[in-house]
Order: structure tokens, then sequence, then C-alpha cells
């Protein structure tokens, strides 16, 4: 791969050629960086499913419905900045847009750190704060598709299997750590000031005590600060030869891309909607206002959606390689199909006794989410050209992007069991597709 327009700056690689004169040391450096920087920008981009469930019991007056919107706004957000993200790769090159993005993740950290400590703060404005965290969901468009420029073919789906899965974490990491971290004061001393005063929590049984929600969001500034600078200081940029946005658009008059975009949506968009619903479902279905202290505490549950379903992502990623992505995809789809057929039949429980079964079911849904957004991950390069198969990975990462934002809105205003229907239909349809084009024997695009 060569440029085809002057470049300005030392990160620029003069050439490569993964396939023919691989620099494998540098490829796992950039996959290293990225993939650390990413589970930074997971962090943020799902912040609010951390923070929302928690606001009410913090002196904040929002309706169900509200808080719903809350957690949907990153989804749009994320699927917006995804759009814009997906053409930055050939244009900035990776150092840059990986310094700049995980630079600008520390606008939703302060803004959420600040909001917190106020129970006055008007709706609009935690709005406007939840869609600024959507910058760590449009990271995704450009992070990926920029490591798939550093790999040969036949690595590809371990590399972006193990980026994209360990990037995942992110979530688990946010929704499993803030519980923690806000019962504490993160620093003391002169920094006290700085962090600001720490919240009243009511609990159920009447009793208050003392948090720091501040820290949900302070904690990861520092890291992010070190990402930025790791970025700019280790990162290089790969020439692939398309600089132009006009150039890459020729994309979306290949079938292939929509069809992808489809199987992409239905993994990715199960793994990132469920997992910004995930506490709140457990709390509307199984929580201490349903069953009252026999309630269900989404804190203890809800990372496990994202921890399944990230380290599928990263399992399935070597497996795509050896067996093929369709093969994998078509598995994933149906098994997502399965069970979301399943999980419907959780929804009205009579019990918490019956949680189990519910939780069963959302895991099963997330493990054969990052299996299938693992395998497609796989197929996108082999289906195209290496020049368009990075616009392919940006343009369906945008699209699976607004699955936070659709299932919370859905959930506004229908019952949950719909949902979980129509992800069945969208599923079903998803293995058909990738077997018939992809995975049966004479198909159109073996991958």
């Amino acid at each position: 791969m060569t440029a085809t327009t002057e470049r300005r700056g030392g990160d620029w690689l003069e050439t490569w050629e993964p396939e023919t004169n691989w620099n494998s040391k540098l490829a796992w450096r950039t996959l290293t960086i990225t993939t650390f920087n990413l589970v930074l920008c997971f962090i943020v981009w799902f912040l609010v499913s951390a923070i929302a469930p928690m606001l009410n019991d913090l002196g904040f007056d929002i309706t169900e419905k509200q808080l719903y919107w809350l957690t949907a706004m990153p989804g749009l957000a994320g699927g917006l900045l995804r759009m814009v993200w997906m053409f930055l790769p050939p244009v900035l090159g990776t150092r840059k847009l990986v310094t700049y993005t995980t630079a600008l993740l520390l606008v939703p950290i302060i803004g959420w750190s600040l909001a917190v400590q106020n129970p006055g703060t008007p709706y609009w404005a935690l709005l406007v704060f939840s869609f600024f965290t959507g910058i760590g969901g449009g990271a995704f468009a450009g992070f990926m598709p920029s490591t798939s420029y550093f790999f040969p073919r036949r690595k590809v789906g371990t590399a972006l299997g193990i980026q994209g899965g360990i990037g995942n974490f992110g979530v688990s990491i946010v929704q499993l750590a803030t519980p923690w971290i806000v019962g504490f004061m993160l620093l003391g001393g002169a920094f006290a000031s700085i962090i600001g005063d720490p919240q009243e929590l009511s609990k159920p049984d009447g009793s208050v005590r003392e948090v720091w929600y501040q820290n949900a969001g302070y904690a990861w500034s520092s890291l992010t600060v070190i990402g930025a600078v790791l970025a700019w200081l280790l990162l290089r940029s790969v020439p692939i030869g398309v600089a132009r946005v006009r150039d890459q658009l020729g994309v979306f008059r290949n079938k292939h891309t929509w069809i992808m975009t489809l199987l992409y949506v239905v993994t990715f968009g199960a793994f990132s909607g469920f997992a910004a619903i995930f506490a709140l479902l457990i709390k509307n279905i199984y929580g201490v206002s349903v069953f009252g202290d026999e309630g269900i505490s989404p804190v203890k549950y809800a990372f496990l959606g994202a921890l399944v379903g990230s380290a599928a992502r990263v399992a399935f990623g070597p497996v795509a390689d050896k067996v093929g992505g369709a093969r994998v995809t078509v598995v994933a789809c149906s098994g997502i199909a399965v069970s979301c057929a399943y999980t419907a039949f959780q929804l009205s429980p009579d019990s918490a006794a019956d949680f189990p079964k519910f939780l069963f079911g959302m895991l099963a849904i997330f493990f054969f989410a990052g299996m299938g957004n693992a395998s497609t991950f796989k197929q996108m390069p082999s289906i195209f050209e290496r020049s368009e198969s990075g616009t392919v990975i940006g343009f369906t990462s945008a699209i699976a992007a607004f699955g936070p934002f659709f299932f919370s809105i859905i959930l506004v205003a229908t019952p949950a069991a719909l949902l979980f229907w129509w992800w069945v239909f969208c599923a079903a349809n998803g293995a058909a597709m990738a077997w018939f084009y992809y995975a049966r024997a004479k198909a159109e695009k073996p991958s």
C-alpha cells in the first residue's frame, strides 16, 4: 500500500505491505495502545448506563421514561459520530486519530463528574452530557479499521477479535467498578476540594450513606491522559491509498456492504443495546420496587452481560480465522434468535426467584452476540478490498452503534417483550442471509 496524497508529519509510513513484508512488532504495538484507548472509549460510552439507575437515589427527580432517554442518548450520539469517524483513518492517520479522540473523552468525563454532584442539574444538561459520551462510541468506527490496516488478512480476525473484545470489556469495567469506586473518597488532602463533596445516597431501608458519584467519571481521567500521550508518542500511520471521502463512498454501491451491515446490527446491536438497558431491565422487572426486600439489585449483575459478550468476541476471533467467519456468523445469529425467544418468556415473573432464568437468557444473548461480533469482523476484510474494508467496517459499526438508542426508546414506547421478539425476527433473517451469501457451498462470497 502506498499513499496517493502527500503526507504531512513524520508519523506516516512511506509504504506498508503486511501481506509480503510485515512488521509484526509495529502491528502488535499499535493493537496494544489502540486497544487500551478503546477500553477507555467504551468505559465513557457506557458511563451513563452505570450512573442513570442511581440518579433518583442521589436526589434527582427523573421519571422512568426520562431515564431510558438518558441511556438512549449515548447510542444516538455514538451512531452519528461513527458516521464521521469511519472516514477519518486514511485522512488523519492512526496516530492523530487515536490521540485526539482519547483527549476528547475528557469532555464527558468532567461533565458527568460535575453534574452528579448537583441534583438541581437540569434534565436537558444531563441529556447533553449523555450525548457527549457518544464520543467513546464513535471511536470504534475509526480505531478498528485503522488497526486492520496493520495486519495481514490471515490475522485480521484474531487482531480485531482481540481489539473489539477487550475494548468491549470497557462496558463491564464501568458497570462493575462504578458501585465500588463511588463508595470512598478518590483523593484526599488538597485534592479533596477539587473532587468535590460527597452526596447522600438513600437506601431502600431508609438509611443514608455518603457516596462520591463524581468518582465514576474522575477515576478514568488520569488513564485517559496517559492513553492520549502514549498514542501520540508511539503510534504511526499507514498510507492505504484512499484519502478522499468521495473515494470511500463507492462501497455503498456494493450490496454486500448492506448485508454485512445487517449482520453486524444483529450482533453488535444486540450487545450494545442490551448492555445499555440491562441494569434498568433488572431494576424495573426484578428490582426492589417490584418485589420489595426480595428484589434484585442491578449493580450486582449488570456487568455480567458485557463481560460474557466481550470474552466471546476475544475467543471467537481465532475460531473465525480457522473455520471461516461466515459459519460462525450463522451459528451466532441462530443463537441470538433462540436466546431472545427464550428470554421473552421471562419478563413477567411471579417472584424474584425467577431471576436466574432471566439472567441465563440474557447471558446467552450476550454470548452469541460476542461470537457474531468477532466473526463478522473476520468476514469484512475477506469480502472487500483492503482499501474498502476499512470504510465498510466503519459504516457497519456506525449503524450498529444505534443499538443503545433504539433499544432504549423502544422500551419507552412498548412492552419489553416486543423488543425481544423483534430481535428474534432480525437474527433469524441474519442467519439465513449469512448462510446463503457466505457460508453455503458455492456461496457468492465465501468468507
